[in-house]
């Protein structure tokens, strides 16, 4: 960071003064100046500038003009515009001639100091890229030429190895078998496991005669010394000969090798016709072409034993009413019952094999999917289909095999639970008016005469509920609409100035216990994605809940700081703390803890329940670390938001 040189370009004295004294040199920063926009557009030809701070109105040459001349000279120094005009079309403008950040005057200090690191950073991350795609140009040449050559037998591999039919596997390496050698005829013998004889399993341009009841004996004959050397065999001449009666001018028998069972079977290629003998290169490319050929036939033989298997499953969960689908480690289907095809509106299609995004193409469902790969833990989350109907959704992972997706049908329970909270929500919004005409009269009733002291105390102790049942009401309220998802618009938020204004909004309530709340903001933090009203309110609740339950002349501390792409914040007090039998009930709604310390505290039970349900709204978790008569420390974890999102 340090050293990277910063141009000023204002005609205000007083401007130059601030940003070089609170700004550029105090973080390390080289300083050069100028008092116009032509001796600036001079400096930024001649100097090799990190920077320029550019001041939109002074005499002679405008900013504007500034930037319109920058961009014809192909000078990409990033930029950064001060202005007084908080205009967006001049602000645009800007932008659309280069410009990397618009700040408006005045600004303070911090501003301006947090838009040269934000763009000093970007220009890193630029020049970074630049050498980084150097190195991989420099890499690429390297692989182009290993990848040259491997490519013949790479091609011919992948062709048959992508295969899962045995017949077609089998076929398709007999024809680049001859392909390859230029053979006349090709052919491919299999192990007979019951009798230890090799017979015909697949042929090219063989005679249909011969191949019908080709078999060979392994005793005494070439395909035999193929079998107990597990090497390639070349033969010419008079002793080239198939089986009784079958001769050859010329014969290459290749093994095919599978990995604990041996040699299982051989690739054979013969020339009836001429004597045309096959080279050192025949037998390198046909030896590679057998290995891979000893895989794909072991592929194909394992894939229909595990179609048996799977046949056998999906005749088990056939008739199972929930929607259950198998996945292998790489995601790709492995069964998918009945109840997923009507379920997820799949219709007659066959999805064995094919990714799980082919079946699942719910976002909700595919996220579940990408977490997965993220986590060895079991994923639950609600979905909700096109046609309205809601699922609880449970992703397990399941060792040597792969995910299982067991989805139960909540929707009746989803719309008894929506109607509970509209109920709530009606009764407590038509309760608000009534009880708002009470509290009015019981504040009237002192204007209408004098009252005794017991008067005076029967309306102070109906005062106080009427502000209770208000409060409950409230928080009932605000809990419904954060979990429905109402007025939960996401932005980039600062927390540190959510944070701190939380904070200022409590200062009076822990004065008047004379607390002391302590918030040092932290360096500059990264965004993070939220709702800063909500933000703001989860801070208060946890604010509120501290300062009600720590002693008079008690302290309170606040922090944030950032841990491996989260954001940590945690308040901690001195207060009575939390007896352990009730730390795992705290969040819930209603839930009260009561003891001798806790009696008299007013409450409805809510706040920390609305804490929890929108942290977690936001992908973020919440706890509590307590210890009674020493205090609480509440801690939420909130990510950072990522540049792309930015």
């Amino acid at each position: 960071m340090a050293h990277e040189r910063i141009l000023v370009v204002d005609d205000s004295a007083e401007a130059q003064q601030l940003l070089k004294d609170l700004v550029i040199e105090p973080n390390g920063y080289e300083y050069l100046k100028a008092q116009d926009g032509a001796k600036g557009l001079q400096l930024a030809a001649q100097e090799q500038l990190d920077l320029i701070i550019l001041d939109m109105q002074m005499p002679k040459m405008s900013g504007m003009e500034v930037l319109e001349a920058l961009q014809q000279q192909g000078i990409t120094t990033p930029v950064i515009v001060a202005s007084v005009l908080d205009s967006a079309e001049v602000a645009a403008q800007a932008f659309r001639l280069g410009a990397r950040d618009y700040v408006i005057k005045p600004f303070t200090p911090q501003e301006m100091l947090d838009a040269v690191q934000r763009t000093l950073t970007v220009s890193r991350q630029h020049l970074e890229r630049g050498h980084i795609t150097q190195q991989l140009v420099e890499a690429n040449r390297t692989l182009q030429r290993q990848l040259q050559e491997l490519n013949a037998i790479y091609t011919i591999g992948r062709s048959v190895t992508s295969l899962l039919d045995l017949d077609q596997v089998l076929n398709r390496v007999v024809e680049a078998a001859v392909y390859l050698a230029k053979a006349e005829e090709g052919m491919l013998l299999l192990m007979d496991e019951k009798n230890g004889d090799l017979y015909l399993r697949a042929a090219k341009d063989v005679d249909e005669k011969v191949a019908r009841n080709l078999r060979v004996r392994v005793d005494d004959s070439i395909a035999g010394r193929t079998i107990e050397t597990g090497r390639p065999v070349h033969v010419t001449g008079e002793d080239a000969k198939v089986a009784t009666g079958y001769l050859v001018q010329s014969l290459l028998y290749l093994p095919l090798r599978v990995p604990d069972r041996g040699v299982t079977g051989i690739l054979g290629v013969t020339n009836r016709e001429t004597g045309h003998s096959f080279s050192e290169r025949d037998i390198y490319l046909l030896s590679a072409l057998a290995d891979y050929a000893a895989i794909a036939i072991e592929n194909a033989r394992l894939f229909e034993a595990a179609e048996v298997e799977r046949a056998k499953m999906e005749a088990v969960l056939r008739e199972t009413q929930e929607v259950v689908i198998v996945t292998d480690e790489d995601d790709t289907i492995l069964l998918c019952n009945a109840a997923a095809h009507i379920a997820l509106g799949l219709g007659e299609i066959t999805l064995y094999g094919q990714p799980a995004w082919a079946a699942c193409r719910n976002q909700t469902l595919r996220e579940m999917y990408a977490e997965a790969q993220e986590s060895d833990t079991p994923i639950r989350k609600e979905v909700t289909l096109d046609d309205g109907k809601t699922f609880n959704a449970q992703l397990t992972p399941i060792e040597d095999v792969g995910h299982v997706l067991v989805m139960h049908d909540i929707t009746h329970l989803k719309e008894l639970d929506r109607i509970k909270s509209e109920f709530v929500a009606t009764v407590s919004h038509d309760i608000r008016t009534p009880l708002t005409n009470v509290l009015g009269f019981v504040e009237l009733l002192p204007r209408a005469g004098p009252l005794n002291k017991e008067q005076r105390e029967y309306i102070e102790r109906v005062r106080e509920s009427m502000e209770s049942i208000t409060e409950l009401i409230g928080d009932l309220l605000d809990i419904g609409r954060i979990e429905a998802g109402f007025d939960l618009s996401m932005t980039a938020c600062n927390l540190a100035q959510v944070i701190g204004a939380a904070v200022s909004s409590c200062r009076l309530r822990a004065k008047e216990k004379r607390q002391d709340l302590i918030w040092e903001p932290p360096p500059p933090l990264p965004p993070v994605r939220g709702n800063e009203r909500v933000l703001g309110q989860v801070m208060s609740n946890l604010l509120t809940n501290a300062i009600k339950y720590t002693q008079e002349e008690g302290h309170i501390t606040v922090s944030a700081e950032e841990e491996g792409g989260h954001i940590v914040v945690r308040v901690t007090d001195n207060g009575i703390g939390i007896p352990p039998a009730h730390q795992p009930h705290i969040f819930e709604r209603f839930y009260r803890v009561e003891t001798r310390e806790t009696a008299g505290i007013a409450g409805t039970g809510l706040g920390l329940a609305i804490v929890k349900t929108a942290i977690e709204k936001h992908n973020g978790r919440v706890w509590v670390e307590s210890k009674p008569g020493k205090g609480s420390t509440f801690c939420f974890v909130l990510p950072v938001l990522a540049p792309s999102d930015e």
